[in-house]
């Protein structure tokens, strides 16, 4: 449905609505009749407003996409989300339409659900208004405005004053797949129990237990779930996110996610001592440069990784591997394992770094997935557990994951590997990993991964204002306030929160109406942005707090923002192929870094998947959404291991054809010792044509679809014996 029918729509739907609700209706139902009549009167005026932004964010937003193959940023996920929103609205208003006189009618539910909705629509009209100045604020191309300050300490002022609780009540998840959603409300309704209960007691398991107790309210009374998740992300400390993020670590979760993953036969946990070793120059083998341990921050220490394999290969039952090993969950089936015959070693080593912000979960929160992959490729995973921020910040992790990476290039025979095609993987801050690790690979001179794959990386740590960031404002996933805190954490820097709102109850009710909350009075509000029209302003919270995003130049270090890099260091990336998500905030860092890839002629691919949130790769088995979506993760880096497959199959068939040819010259030389002129010149003469005849059929055939290196190399090794046996005929007379 395009816009135009999309919004005549939605103003049939609100005005049939109020004239079916004003009659008998109103005098059955009372306040609930005059709370959607209300609703939907807003609804409409929003409605009128938001037509003429939307439909001037279509005519442009297809400026902004990698290539026309590939329609994805966050002008476009912005309109995505409010048609969403819109087709949620008419679907429900045609329910109040058809039901409104019936017995069973529940008016006060849908009234409350009509004014969530009306609040969520009113919320996403100042998101495009805010968009609409980046738009116009921007260089042409560009979805980030690269300012510090300005429009980007504006919009996080906004961000920190606007009313949220809307977006994760009776609307939670409504942009999302229908299937993902049961998933997202109980994250949530976890997460606020936990919240409620994270002071009461010393251990997260503790705190869990509790919250299980405590939940139940939050089921039944959407309203109280969005306020109180609201407060949650507004207040709460880094020490929080990392505890209630690491609950997955625990053995009863990642039971359940390992009952649901397919069998391995080594999953193994690796401690690797801080130990100096040698590798060879990538441009010269003959000489080697010194890989030495990781030391920022915390010194010399060990770096922990896990080795999963789908099947028993050769090298990762030796004993050398098992020094490196730790003992974790039964030894028992790991020693029968062992005793099994290895396979012979892949050709291919996958190299993983998880995702988590830089601050929480390990690859233990990962395997599901890893597993899986695993069986798919058959190919050993070597997963990298670095270390976290804030307690160790840049460059800890990267250098770990440096370390990990040649480590694994100087033992890959442990691995059950040979190692002769190298890909690095990971997710969001894993993929930042990715990108810097090459990076780092090519500056040491040491050998460069074959390819990335990366799902939905952050590839720019800074502050940046563009249109997809705005949707942290909706984001149950990553909250624009949680997404600054892991920023500051991995840079060293704390960002600072001074609760405004301290003492104030906690409520953050909004009525329909002009977009102010009952409770707030007009002076108590922030400074407002100028992009609203006049008699428009968002719904505020009372949950005041004044959020500072501080940047530091190590946010700006390319190894921290690869998006920021020279030239001469995105130049020496591998090929790269980039997985985002069209309804996640950092969707724009996958754009712009592959745009910015794509006009350096670096070899980058960019698929970007509907309807899932960030992370959804932990989500695997949850829906066949997800299963297909992290297919294509699998389909790159199975890509990366053709490549190189595929050009030895070519190298194997030119080397062929070129020792046919040489054979065929050797004849003809020998024949011409043995042969008289007029003979050799009849021979010569028929050869000749019937070899013109076949070289281009051959021809005809190596360009119509289909064709394989092994005809193209026949074709022209044919081709140039004609050649020879004119040259030769000519030296002859």
């Amino acid at each position: 449905m395009d816009n135009k029918a999309l919004f005549t729509s939605l103003y049939a739907v609100c005005q049939q609505a109020v004239a079916e609700l004003s009659g008998e209706p109103s005098e059955q139902y009372g306040d609930s009749a005059k709370r959607m009549i209300e609703s939907m009167n807003l609804i409409e005026k929003h409605g009128r407003g938001l037509e003429p932004i939307v439909t001037g964010f279509t005519a442009t937003y297809h400026h902004f996409d990698f290539d026309p193959l590939v329609p994805g940023n966050g002008y476009r996920s912005l309109v995505k989300v409010v048609r969403s929103c819109i087709f949620h609205i008419i679907y429900k208003g045609r329910y109040i339409i058809s039901n409104c006189r019936s017995l069973f009618f529940r008016a006060p539910h849908n009234a409350t659900e009509m004014e969530a909705y009306c609040n969520a629509l009113c919320q996403l009209r100042a998101l495009l208004y805010l968009a609409q100045r980046l738009l116009q604020d921007n260089n042409q191309g560009n979805l980030y405005y690269q300012e510090e300050g300005c429009l980007s300490q504006s919009f996080v002022q906004e961000y920190a004053s606007m009313h949220k609780a809307c977006f994760y009540g009776r609307c939670l998840g409504f942009q999302f797949s229908p299937s993902i959603r049961p998933f997202l409300q109980t994250v949530i309704i976890g997460l606020v129990s936990f919240g409620e209960n994270y002071k009461k007691h010393k251990s997260a398991i503790g705190v869990a237990a509790s919250s299980f107790f405590t939940s139940g309210k939050y089921v039944v009374d959407p309203e109280l779930r969005g306020t109180e998740f609201e407060r949650v992300i507004q207040n709460q400390d880094m020490q929080f996110w990392k505890s209630f993020w690491n609950l997955s670590e625990t053995e009863f979760i990642s039971g359940l996610a390992s009952i649901t993953s397919p069998p391995v036969r080594i999953n193994l946990t690796l401690s690797v001592p801080p130990v100096s070793f040698m590798l060879p120059l990538a441009s010269d083998p003959k000489l080697s440069v010194t890989i030495s341990p990781p030391v920022a921050h915390c010194g010399p220490g060990p770096v922990h990784m896990r080795l999963i394999s789908h099947k028993l290969l050769e090298g990762q039952n030796s004993e050398e591997l098992m020094a490196f090993s730790r003992v974790e969950g039964t030894s028992l089936s790991l020693a029968l394992n062992l005793k099994l015959k290895p396979n012979p070693p892949s050709p291919w080593l996958l190299v993983h770094f998880h995702g988590g912000g830089f601050v929480a979960q390990t690859s233990k929160s990962h395997e599901n997935y890893l597993k899986s992959w695993s069986q798919e490729l058959t190919v050993p995973i070597l997963s990298v557990d670095y270390s976290l921020a804030p307690e160790a910040p840049f460059p800890r992790a990267l250098e770990e994951c440096f370390y990990a990476y040649c480590w694994a290039l100087k033992h890959c025979h442990l691995l059950g590997t040979t190692a002769e095609r190298v890909c690095l993987a990971g997710d969001s801050a894993g993929g930042n990993l990715c990108i810097t690790v090459a990076m780092r690979a090519a500056s040491q001179g040491v050998r460069v991964p074959d390819g990335i794959m990366v799902a939905y990386p952050a590839t720019l740590l800074t502050t940046y204002a563009s249109p997809s960031r705005l949707l942290t404002l909706i984001d149950p996933m990553l909250p624009l306030s949680v997404l600054s805190k892991c920023l500051s954490a991995y840079a060293g820097t704390e960002a600072q929160t001074s609760e405004e709102g301290k003492g104030k109850d906690s409520s953050s009710t909004a009525a329909p109406g002009n977009g102010t909350p009952r409770s707030q009075s007009t002076q108590d509000q922030p400074l407002h942005m100028e992009e609203y029209p006049d008699g428009f302003q968002p719904l505020r919270t009372e949950q005041l707090t004044d959020t500072k995003m501080e940047s530091s130049p190590v946010n700006r270090n390319p190894y921290v923002s690869p998006l920021l890099a020279p030239d001469s260091m995105l130049k020496s990336l591998p090929p790269v192929h980039i997985v985002a998500c069209a309804l996640d905030a950092m969707l724009d860092d996958s754009v712009m870094f592959a745009r910015r890839l794509k006009g350096l002629n670096q070899p980058v691919t960019l698929c970007v998947v509907e309807d899932l949130p960030h992370g959804f790769l932990s989500l695997l088995q949850l829906c066949k959404e997800t299963q297909e979506a992290s297919d294509i993760c699998v389909a790159k880096i199975r890509e990366v291991f053709k490549q190189g497959q595929e050009r030895t199959d070519e190298d194997a068939g030119r080397r062929s054809g070129l020792m046919g040819l040489g054979l065929e010259i050797q004849m003809v030389k020998n024949y011409l010792r043995e042969t008289d002129k007029g003979t050799l010149s009849r021979l010569l003469k028929n050869t000749a044509q019937k070899d013109r005849w076949q070289a281009g059929r051959e021809e005809h055939t190596a360009e119509s679809p289909g064709h394989n290196t092994l005809e193209l190399t026949i074709a022209h090794n044919r081709a140039t014996r004609v050649t020879l046996l004119q040259r030769e005929r000519e030296r002859v007379s």
